[in-house]
């Protein structure tokens, strides 16, 4: 049978075998491909293009003096898992969140792990991302990140790790839905012949479980946004609007007699439950930096008091801090009993002095992140960096060693993307997207980020990344386009 051909890529692809067959998971939609004529593939991404642009999906990149919107790439080719291999994923990411806000709730209380000896106290205490406001407050459920994301890699051969966890204001999940939404305007005959599982329900779980988060019944819930200049605001939009709830900046809140309010044109309304996506430090001027704008006076106090709500809560930024990362296996172990699913990427921390070591031996062939970054920023892949670009990093990581881990340049995986020069392999990861209340859930999928640069490994958005829809096949390897 023929199948597509594409240039050769070391590693893993996600639809073609090293020998050049198909995998069967992809063999409708890789028989389907082989069918379209280029030029529709071409007219499609086109299309896609300007309706992205008129629903006005877009993002800014800090830093560009422009401050121009850019919309984020969209590739009309899919990402396909099998229901068999979707199911792995699906409780090792479960499996992992549960641990993690155990975890939380367990260092802002008895700290048991502490004292365990699993994870030393220095790195809970002295990470920047702890918040003593937090310490012996009782969260409903003791659910401290209700919105995760966890950033999933294959490595060249084909094995499954987690690359970090996403806690405190997780973004992207718009993407997905809207990648989906997409993909079925342009191709509806693709969905006629797949059992793809669906995705679009996702909003009106994620408003039960902020619903379920509160401590009574027809809870009043928000979306707490910094603004329209922000990064993710179109997201924060989509989702208000999808859940049907307010989408309210900081000057529309306000706190009276130990409750929080929004102010509407029929007068004031107690507020419930607030899904933020202000990071800790701009929620309270009162409580954290006092030249904040952006957040409402008196929140925490409320907060503390068990008069609101917050998801995600304050100081969940100790759990996906990457200085934290290499302890979530024993976490899983320490808290659920349980051998972890999912495996982590090797990684050396750089506070440690023969890890240290290491690293600045290996330097030209690792990966090293700063323990609190974001977005692609701050980071040095050491094949794709110059010699110059080496000793600087190394320079850094001399001068401050405790904000820097490092690990092994994997291969990721690769899948098809339709670029310019025509279909053409490309390395991607994937980040589910867990709720947690009354019980943990996942939508089937979640979002591919497609590195787009030939022989990229960066998938950021705000590094020249991409997106592309991902099926999860309901039942069974394969079915009829």
């Amino acid at each position: 049978m023929r199948s597509l051909q594409l240039p050769a890529v070391p590693g893993f692809d996600e639809m073609i075998a090293p020998g050049g067959e198909v995998r069967p998971h992809y063999t409708s939609y890789h028989d389907w491909l082989l069918r379209q004529d280029r030029s529709l593939l071409l007219r499609k991404r086109k299309e896609a293009e300007l309706q992205f642009h008129r629903v006005g999906i877009t993002f800014n990149v800090y830093g560009e003096e422009s401050g121009t919107e850019r919309l984020i790439p969209f590739d009309t080719l899919p990402r396909v898992l099998p229901a068999s291999e979707w199911s792995l994923l699906e409780r090792g990411a479960i499996q992992r969140v549960q641990a993690l806000n155990l975890f939380l709730h367990d260092i802002y209380h008895d700290q048991n792990i502490i004292r365990d000896g699993r994870i030393p106290a220095e790195q809970v205490f002295g990470n920047a991302q702890y918040q003593p406001c937090m310490q012996d407050v009782d969260l409903p459920n003791q659910v401290y990140s209700q919105i995760s994301g966890v950033d999933l890699i294959r490595d060249g051969e084909g094995s499954w790790f987690v690359l970090e966890d996403n806690l405190r204001t997780p973004s992207g999940v718009s993407y997905m839905i809207e990648n989906r939404r997409m993909m079925m305007r342009l191709f509806p005959e693709l969905f006629a012949g797949q059992s793809v599982a669906p995705v679009e329900h996702y909003p009106a779980l994620l408003l039960e479980t902020l619903q379920q988060s509160a401590t009574h019944s027809h809870p009043c819930v928000v979306l707490l946004t910094p603004g329209q200049f922000n990064s993710a605001y179109f997201e924060h939009a989509f989702l208000a609007q999808q859940m049907g709830i307010e989408l309210v900046e900081g000057a529309d809140l306000f706190v009276k007699n130990g409750y929080v309010y929004m102010r509407t044109t029929a007068g004031p309304q107690k507020v419930d439950v607030i899904y933020r996506r202000i990071d800790d430090a701009f929620l309270d001027p009162l409580a954290f930096r006092s030249d904040s704008m952006l957040g409402v006076p008196g929140l925490i106090s409320v907060y503390r008091q068990g008069n609101v709500v917050l998801a995600n809560a304050v100081g969940t930024g100790v759990g996906d801090d990457k200085s934290i990362y290499p302890y979530v296996p024993d976490m899983i172990r320490f808290y659920l009993d349980e051998e972890p699913i999912l495996s982590n990427v090797p990684t050396w921390q750089c506070r440690k002095q023969d890890d240290l070591k290491v690293v600045l031996e290996k330097l030209p062939e690792l990966v090293v992140k700063e323990v609190h970054g974001a977005g692609g920023y701050g980071m040095l892949v050491g094949p794709a960096a110059s010699q110059t670009e080496i000793e600087s990093f190394r320079a850094r990581l001399l001068a401050d060693p405790d904000n820097y881990i490092a690990q092994p340049t994997l291969s990721l995986s690769t899948c098809p993307v339709f670029v310019d020069e025509g279909i053409a392999p490309r390395h991607i990861d994937l980040r589910p997207f867990v709720l947690s209340s009354n019980e943990p859930r996942v939508v089937p999928g979640g979002l591919t980020r497609v590195a787009l640069k030939p022989g990229s490994l960066v998938v950021n958005s705000s590094q020249g990344g991409g997106t592309k829809d991902t099926w999860v096949l309901e039942s069974g390897e394969d079915s009829t386009c």
